[in-house]
Parts: structure tokens; sequence; C-alpha cells
């Protein structure tokens, strides 16, 4: 058996290459490639390391021939076409947790920069003037704090400004009530955040949702003399209209870490005196980098050597040790997928899968997406793993998931009904000694391998 080959395509520790050639994965490191170099050659890999700079496009994908896995050693993935991953059934994987404590620090530091003037005093004190009264600076002690995002950037950067004694607050839309009690903040809408805080500090990806949340309106809403604070991707602030707000002397000042272009080497937003800026810094400690190339390595040996799925955006998690337990329970999802998808000719209108017995205990997401890609790979050839959720989304099938507690006579029972608009197909499966059996076709009793 094959070696599984792996590219690092970006600059990255030197500790990554270290875990892959540990796991007993080829490696390779050629340094900074072309456009076309990368094409020439990534047909040769099954994953691919990546930090921002290389972009995984659909012109790449089409030469990445034998692709798995895309790892991103980091948080962001603005440089990948994750459709387009899902569609060729590439696993994307990025690492939340390696870079968050460091980010978190650059937020604070941009913060307090920014209310104590340190780039302009500095400068200042360099070029040999002594201009105490005009750098007067903002106590944050008692100032509220308002967190755009609540998540792992967000929630460190509250606990730290607790600290300085600022109050928070958070408008996030998936933090609970009781999240939000137990990090010490106050859960608020968008508009009650932007009216009502001295500070705001960003922590959310970059999403249609989320692009541009602080426009020109938002900017009217937020406090005169309010900071304002970004480290967490470009785009999120409409610059223009930051330009004007500042301008106009609404906003005290910005410190911006991100920008709507990078490298942003002209941008107008830098004429002003009352913004401090930094290159994209956030993850940029020695630390940091270390530790998001360890996890992306180990990620990526973990799904090419053992099919586990740790921080996907397009696949269901998935560890080794799961991996193992699902295996003869896979088995079984993909038989009774396929068995009913080859009954079923005409259009699926819903896909319910319901376990009863042991199958409650277990994640069920990797099987009931086992059996939606045997169900719908009857019907076309491009149907994987990762995509064929997203495919059942486009063909509009309800796809449903049910549990049933009560006793059966089997230890544990998997039914899969397809429902068309002409009928409905049901059959029902088994383990017997960690084999599948199915045991009830369109409510016959029987017993088949």
């Amino acid at each position: 058996m094959n070696k599984p080959k792996v590219l690092i395509a970006d600059s990255m520790s030197g500790m990554a290459l270290k875990v892959f050639e540990e796991r007993g994965i080829e490696v390779v490191q050629p340094g900074k490639l072309s456009v076309p170099e990368l094409l020439d050659i990534i047909g040769e890999f099954d994953g691919v390391a990546i930090r921002s700079a290389t972009k995984i496009t659909p012109e790449l994908l089409e030469h990445a021939t034998r692709l798995k896995v895309v790892g991103r050693a980091g948080i962001g993935v603005d440089n990948v076409n994750v459709p387009a991953c899902t569609k060729r059934g590439v696993v994307v994987m990025n690492t939340p947790f390696g870079n968050a404590i460091t980010t978190a620090e650059h937020a604070m530091a941009m913060m307090l920069s920014l209310a104590r003037h340190i780039p302009q005093a500095t400068q200042s004190t360099k070029e040999g003037k002594w201009e105490k009264s005009r750098f007067m600076g903002m106590e944050l002690t008692g100032k509220t704090l308002g967190l755009i995002g609540a998540g792992n950037i967000g929630s460190i950067v509250a606990k730290k400004s607790i600290g300085y004694g600022l109050k928070v607050q958070a408008y996030d839309p998936f933090l609970t009530e009781e999240r939000a009690d137990k990090l010490g903040v106050q859960k608020v809408d968008l508009d009650t955040l932007l009216s009502t805080s001295d500070i705001i500090s960003l922590h959310v990806p970059k999403t249609p949702e989320t692009a541009n949340i602080i426009d020109a309106a938002a900017l009217s809403k937020m406090k005169k003399n309010s900071l304002l604070v970004n480290c967490a991707r470009g785009g999120l602030i409409d610059e223009a209209a930051l330009y004007t707000a500042m301008k106009s002397g609404h906003l005290k000042g910005a410190a911006l870490d991100v920008y709507e272009v990078e490298p942003a080497r002209e941008n107008p937003l830098f004429e002003l005196p009352n913004i401090i800026c930094t290159p994209h810094l956030g993850a940029s400690t020695s630390e940091a980098q270390e530790k998001v190339a360890v996890q992306v390595a180990e990620q990526i040996s973990d799904y090419l050597l053992d099919d586990a799925i740790n921080n996907a955006l397009n696949a269901p998690s998935l560890s080794g040790e799961e991996s193992k337990l699902l295996k003869p329970y896979l088995q079984l999802a993909q038989r009774l997928g396929s068995f009913v998808g080859q009954l079923t000719h005409d259009p699926i209108k819903s896909l319910t899968v319901t376990y009863g017995g042991d199958a409650t205990a277990i994640n069920t997401a990797p099987l009931t997406t086992q059996i939606t890609q045997s169900v719908l790979e009857h019907h076309s050839s491009s149907i994987n793993a990762v995509n064929a959720r997203e495919v059942a989304r486009e063909r509009n099938i309800d796809l449903i998931e049910a549990f049933n507690d009560g006793k059966d006579a089997y230890p544990c029972r998997i039914t899969v009904t397809v429902e068309t608009e002409a009928f409905t197909r049901r059959i029902c499966g088994t383990l017997i000694q960690n084999q599948p059996r199915v045991i009830d076709v369109k409510g016959i009793p029987l017993e088949s391998k």
C-alpha cells in the first residue's frame, strides 16, 4: 500500500513536516510556488496543508485528482472555495483553537494602544517632541466593551477585558444565556451594542451575514467618541464609511489588523492620525504558528490514515476511535442505502433514517450521510460522503433523522424510508455479531446478508 502524500504549499513551522514524517506520511515542502507550478504538481497529492497564501480554487481542484483533504493552519478559509471542495468530495479542515489566544491578545493590545495613543506617542517622542497634553487617553476601567462575536476568540477577549474592569456585552446569535452568564457578559441585540458601547471589537468570520456588518448605518448608531477594533477578518467594516465617520469626528479612533484588500499597501484610512494599523498580525506569534502547524498536520494525518475528521467545515466530525466503532454500522448503512436506492427511480421527496436500540447511543451523523450517499449515488456518479447532504438539499429532499427508544427484538435497528410522489419504500437492518443483516423490507421480515 502506497503512503499517503501531502503537499505543504505555504510557509509553515518545521513541526508540521516532523509530524507528517513521524506518522508515515510522504511529505513535500517545495517552498513558494507559482499558480502554474502548483497546478502542475497538485495531482500527485492526497492532502494539502496551507496557510493564507495558497488559494484552493475550482481550477486547482480540477487538477487535484487525488486530493482528499485540505488543511488550513489557522481559522479563516477565505482562500478556500469550500463549496467547490464539497462538490468534489474534498474535506476542508481548519485549526480554530491553535491561534485563538494569540489573536485575542493582539486585539487586547490594539485596544490598549488605541485608548492610550501608544503608536502616535511613540513616534512623537522619537521625533524629539514631548507632547503630554496631546495624547490624553481613555481609562478602560468602568467602560463598556461591545463584542460582535463571542466564540473562541471573543470569549477570551471577554475574560481578559473583565480583568481590566470593563463591563462586557456581546452580540452573537449563537450565544446562549447560560454561556453568557458563564462568561460574565450581557447578551444584547446589535443595535443596543452599537449605541451603548464605548469600545466595539469584532470577532466573527466573514460570511454573507457579517460582510459590512459595520456599515454607515451601524457607524451612525455608535456612541460619539467611541473606539472600534477589528482583528477578525477584512470586509466586516465598510472602510469608506469608516473613513467618513473618522474624518467627521464621530469616532475617536479605530484599530485595524485586517482590511478589505490585502496586502493593504495603499488605503485612505492610513492618512488619518487616529487610526492605528498592523499588517494582519493577529496570529503572528511563534507559539501560535507552531500550534496551528502541528494541529493541521495531525488532523490531515488522522484523516488520511484513520478516516478521523476533526474541525472540518464541510463534513461531520469523527474521531479515530469513533471510526473504528462505527465501521460495522457504516457497512450496514451503505447496504441499506444502496438497497433502497436501487429500488427508487422517481424523484425523492424525503429520506428518513430511524435509529433504534444501540444505534441511538452512537454518533449517527456519519451513518445518515453514508445512507444519503448510497441512496443518491445510483442516480449520479458525483455523489460522495462530503457532498451527499448538500446534494440532497439541492434536490429539495427532506432529510430526517429519528430515534426510537422502545424495546426491540434486535440489539440495534436502522430503518431507511424513502418517499416519492408515487410510493414509499422502507428497509430495516441490524448488526448480528458485527455483521450487517437486512431484517425487513416493506414490512416483510427476512434475514439477508
